[in-house]
């Protein structure tokens, strides 16, 4: 870096445009030069992501952020690979750093919190002002469940090989909405990148 470069700067507030005055080592001091239009998503997304393979999962961090999610909670559920629930500990820092790098790439004002993972009766206490269970099945789809005021939604996406019965019954008895992308069984990634974009659509309408 010199003094005089431009740069896109935000404090997780705000985004800003500011010039380098200072530049020495490890130390660089900027001069604010103006505020950056950056409007807050439309509505407030929790993203409950059933754990999969890290490599995938990180591909979910980064796409939920650049789209607009307010929160992300991994989550263990029945299916979910053996291991990957307490390896997931050690995985906080590198998806937070995915999730920084995608916030930079989208001009995002504010980082996504990353929460621990936690286990799947724990995630039905997400609050939200509508809380939607994606379901392969027999469910409605997204967009017709959806209230026609749309503030803020949590949505629980599930791991390879679906849902158990138990976790639909348990899912169904706390308040979530049962919702569907459509008749395809889709990725785990491709199913949260459809249902945050759905309800971001929806939310502008």
């Amino acid at each position: 870096m010199e003094a005089g470069q431009r740069f896109e700067i935000s404090d997780n507030r705000a985004v800003y445009l500011a010039e380098v005055a200072e530049a020495r080592g490890d130390r660089v001091l900027f001069r604010v030069q103006e505020p950056i239009d950056s409007p807050p998503p439309p509505v407030a997304v929790t993203l409950c992501a059933a754990l999969i393979k890290f490599d995938r999962f990180e591909w979910i961090v980064e796409k939920a952020t650049e789209l607009g999610v307010e929160r992300i909670v991994p989550v263990a559920a029945t299916r979910t690979e053996k291991g990957l629930f307490e390896a997931s500990r050690k995985r906080a820092e590198r998806w937070e750093r995915i999730a920084r790098e995608s916030s930079q790439q989208s001009r995002r004002a504010r980082l996504p919190e990353i929460l621990p993972a936690v286990r799947f009766e724990a995630s039905l206490a997400t609050e939200a002002g509508i809380r939607i269970f994606l379901e392969e099945e027999t469910a409605p789809p997204l967009l017709s469940v959806l209230p026609d005021r749309l503030e803020s939604a949590a949505i629980l996406l599930g791991p390879e090989g679906g849902w158990s019965d138990g976790e639909r019954e348990l899912a169904r008895e706390a308040g979530w909405v049962a919702a569907s992308l459509g008749p395809q069984v889709l990725r785990a990634e491709t199913a949260a990148v459809a249902g945050i974009a759905v309800l971001m659509g929806a939310a502008m309408r």
